[in-house]
């Protein structure tokens, strides 16, 4: 049996949609999206505080026109709570937030939300369940005649591939079609900045990588400036022309995506973009000793404490015949690739490595380990 509620609602807006349908045919196959007048959003010194306990400190970020920034980190390192501030939903302590240049939220100026030309979509969509796709999407377009929200709303709805689901509700739709109703929703105003906060989390790992590559693609023709909030470091990779990388209200580092993984400024950094051994070691003769080989420390003192980092991935392992001597003490099958657990000389730990599956012949216990030089990230402690 079929509930009526699953077929489109029957009155103005579905003879509107008739009326729509008797003349041309609905594309299904999404058009190229309407260019945005990409702004400039800054934060200055931004701080916000809640029951007292500090949440942002400090930050000074730009978003250039046309630029997709993600903003990442762990739960509780400020992201969202940034996005909000731009958007104008909290309220920052100190700091300014600037849109091309003027001051949008400051110690003496605060732009409403509907003032600051800003997109907003939500992690869980945020959809109005009684409200048909097409209503969903004009529902922000309240400046607009009725006559030209409907055709911008339609407008948008095509750019995503779904004027076909205009008059359908949206507990119809999977989770990818919800997702890119609410893109086009967002988009329809044509915002010079399109905030999306975890955009993908609630889509599954297949899903999620067709709408990812979907929602890139219509940012990139709609030329809004896009800051996208993650924890998902290969997301943020995956999309953003930069990263902001966040712990703790701080930033610790920005720039592309290479930068931060070949080059990350602390530990926390290089943990973040990849599965890493840590180790600790003292400079000596301007070099540190690892469990994995010595690596050149140029610029640091002799006697400094350091942090060392080596990928899994940096970790080669081959039958014996290298100079360094492991044990494998476990190992799992994860399909394109085996994990490693390795007893080394002189170190008490495993040391992990990732490789590629069937690399080694089953049944494998002695191997040798070569890691190079340059491989071996060293951070100063408390730098």
């Amino acid at each position: 049996m079929t509930s009526s509620f699953l077929g489109p609602a029957r009155g103005p807006a579905s003879n509107r949609m008739m009326m729509l349908q008797s003349t041309q045919p609905i594309e299904r196959t999404r058009r190229t999206t309407g260019v945005s007048f990409a702004s400039q959003l800054a934060f200055e010194e931004v701080h916000h505080s809640y029951h007292g306990k500090e949440t942002i400190r400090g930050i000074s970020l730009t978003a250039q026109p046309g630029e997709v920034l993600c903003l990442l980190g762990p739960s509780g390192s400020g992201k969202t709570t940034l996005l909000r501030i731009a958007a104008g939903i909290e309220v920052q302590s100190r700091g300014r937030v600037l849109i091309d240049g003027r001051e949008a939220a400051g110690p003496k100026v605060f732009l409403p939300p509907e003032k600051r030309g800003i997109g907003l979509m939500f992690q869980d969509f945020a959809l109005f369940p009684h409200m048909s796709v097409l209503d969903n999407v004009r529902f922000g377009l309240t400046a607009l005649p009725k006559k030209d929200a409907v055709a911008a709303a339609l407008a948008a709805l095509e750019r995503v591939g779904l004027a076909h689901y205009a008059e359908t509700y949206p507990h119809v739709l999977s989770g990818g079609e919800q997702q890119r109703v609410a893109l086009a929703r967002a988009l329809a105003p044509r915002p010079g900045v399109l905030l999306m906060d975890e955009p993908f989390s609630g889509l599954d790992s297949r899903l999620k990588d067709a709408v990812r590559a979907d929602t890139l693609s219509i940012l990139r023709e709609s030329r809004a400036t896009a800051i996208v909030v993650t924890h998902d470091a290969e997301e943020a990779m995956r999309m953003a022309d930069r990263i902001a990388l966040l712990r703790d209200g701080r930033l610790v580092q920005v720039g592309r995506a290479d930068e931060l993984y070949r080059q990350p400024r602390d530990l926390f950094a290089a943990g973040f973009f990849s599965e890493i051994n840590e180790f600790e070691g003292e400079v000596q003769q301007g070099a540190v000793e690892t469990p994995v080989g010595p690596a050149p420390v140029p610029g640091l003192t002799d006697g400094t404490k350091v942090s060392i980092a080596v990928r899994l991935s940096d970790v080669r392992v081959m039958p014996q015949g290298g100079a360094m001597q492991a044990r494998i003490r476990s190992r799992r099958f994860l399909g394109v690739v085996e994990l490693l657990d390795l007893a080394v000389p002189g170190r008490e730990e495993p040391v992990r490595a990732r490789v590629r599956a069937d690399l080694l012949p089953p049944g494998l216990s002695d191997v040798s380990v070569t890691v190079q030089p340059q491989d071996i990230l060293v951070f100063e402690k408390g730098a």
